[in-house]
């Protein structure tokens, strides 16, 4: 004896659950579990331990250059670099990297700052985002699509989806670009400055007139951007 059991129905059944000839509405409800494996670089600050509360923390987003499935490279840009040649800070840096010729996945850097806010004591009223070129991109992208999860972003030579700005208008955002970037044409930052603007946006746009693609390294070198960062509450 031969059965044959379809997907989709419940049960293994002769008779299908839906009217013959003609479309019907269905619905598919399925639990999937996945995996996520994203290694990262964690700083915590020198005092952590002594008597604060909870501590802001930084999310920066490195470069496509940076992929990859050793760490050290995340160490060659932004606030990791810093950290690397003796930097101190007075928050908790997560730094991330994204597997070799892949982008990077917004569901998995939700899974990571949300683990890491429930294993570190993280003020979740002052978590900031911050990243350059394809970190840019993910900078606007996890604002956006998280728009009440950040106290503030800090895209560099990236750039979104100008259509979508107005569920980020609330949010403080100080965007940078070189002017004469071969690699992200800086209209990807100033066609999302406008957009915000135009929405009443709290924006504001940082253009460095002989640079680059690299506007990151006046950036995070800038000790103003930080303080600018740590003024601002969820």
């Amino acid at each position: 004896m031969i059965i044959i059991c379809t997907f989709g129905f419940a049960g293994c059944t002769s008779k299908p659950d839906a009217p013959i000839g003609r479309q019907s509405h269905q619905m598919l409800e399925k639990e999937i579990t996945k995996t996520i494996r994203m290694p990262y670089l964690l700083y915590l600050p020198e005092d952590y331990e002594e008597g604060r509360e909870k501590w802001p923390l930084m999310l920066f987003l490195h470069g496509a250059g940076e992929r990859g499935d050793s760490l050290d490279p995340v160490k060659v840009h932004g606030p990791p670099k810093l950290v690397e040649k003796g930097k101190q800070f007075p928050f908790i840096l997560l730094s991330p990297q994204c597997p070799e010729e892949q982008w990077w996945s917004i569901e998995a850097l939700d899974a990571l700052l949300s683990e890491t806010c429930k294993r570190y004591r993280v003020d979740e009223d002052r978590v900031y985002v911050t990243g350059l070129s394809m970190g840019g991109y993910g900078t606007w992208a996890m604002a956006l699509e998280y728009p009440d999860r950040f106290a503030a972003i800090a895209p560099i030579c990236g750039g979104g989806n100008p259509l979508k700005v107005k569920s980020i208008s609330h949010l403080p955002i100080w965007v940078f670009h070189g002017a004469r970037d071969n690699a992200v044409d800086i209209k990807n930052s100033q066609d999302m400055v406008d957009a915000l603007k135009k929405v009443g946006g709290n924006v504001k746009f940082t253009v460095y007139p002989d640079a680059g693609h690299d506007s990151w390294t006046e950036t995070y070198d800038n000790p103003e951007l930080y303080e600018w960062f740590l003024k601002h509450h969820r």
